[in-house]
């Protein structure tokens, strides 16, 4: 099994540490390819870079398509471009903020959400009331870092998730935490033995459900608004996207 996990940002060292986190989980057998797009931001932190990052996402996919991948993860707590993503391919496409909720609803009645700066917070809303998760989050809560502190300053950066988490444990009555933001990867362990409640880091997350959906011989359903986009002409830059092919 090939899963292919795309980091939407143009920061190698935070890719590098998305494919290390995914491969410490996937079973033996699957292989995980990390990858990020040639063009883009160096972060994802607000409406503007999450909107240039889907075209960066959506070649990623066309390269993995052309290599026969089984299964894709995009690594941004925003899931950039997940719905165009799934219209390119039969494979299963997971977004780590989407997984990550599901994970936690597994084990949990309620959950809180730690991410990183606080206008993130108002992206993390929204999914939560699109994926029908508003229900089961108490409380989401901003460290206040930028997303290039977790690989530029790590031991700050850790220090303030484990407080942000502390304070989620002690004052939200929940039963787990979710981290908002696929640069923080590669913490999870050290967040969970500091706090003592379970954590659920979206990469890691996607990972086991991409394998899951996988054995079970499930897909990206070609049956409705995620069936392949129109073949169509494209203009200018886009031109390359014209009359895609189908299958």
């Amino acid at each position: 099994m090939h899963i292919r996990v795309i980091n939407p940002n143009t920061t190698q060292a935070m890719t590098d540490a998305i494919g290390a986190a995914a491969r410490a989980v996937a079973s033996p057998g699957t292989r995980i390819t990390a990858s990020q797009p040639d063009s883009g931001p160096v972060s994802i932190e607000s409406h503007f870079d999450e909107a240039v990052s889907v075209i960066g996402v959506i070649e990623e996919v066309l390269a993995g398509e052309r290599e026969g991948t089984d299964a894709y993860v995009i690594a941004c707590f925003g899931d950039p471009g997940l719905y165009a993503a799934r219209e390119l391919t039969r494979a299963p496409v997971i977004g780590i903020a989407e997984a990550a909720f599901h994970m936690a609803g597994l084990i949990s009645t309620r959950f809180s959400i730690v991410t990183t700066l606080p206008r993130t917070m108002i992206i993390a809303e929204r999914l939560l009331d699109s994926y029908g998760f508003s229900h089961n989050c108490r409380r989401i809560h901003a460290a206040d870092i930028p997303v290039l502190e977790l690989k530029d300053n790590p031991d700050l950066a850790l220090q303030l998730i484990i407080e942000e988490c502390l304070r989620a444990k002690h004052e939200d009555n929940i039963g787990a935490i979710v981290l908002g933001c696929g640069g923080m990867a590669d913490l999870t362990p050290q967040i969970t033995e500091a706090v003592g409640l379970p954590i659920i880091e979206g990469v890691t997350a996607a990972i086991k459900l991409a394998e899951a959906l996988v054995g079970l011989g499930l897909g990206s359903s070609k049956y409705g608004d995620l069936a392949f986009p129109p073949a169509k002409p494209f203009i200018g830059r886009f031109k390359s996207y014209s009359n895609l092919k189908s299958e």
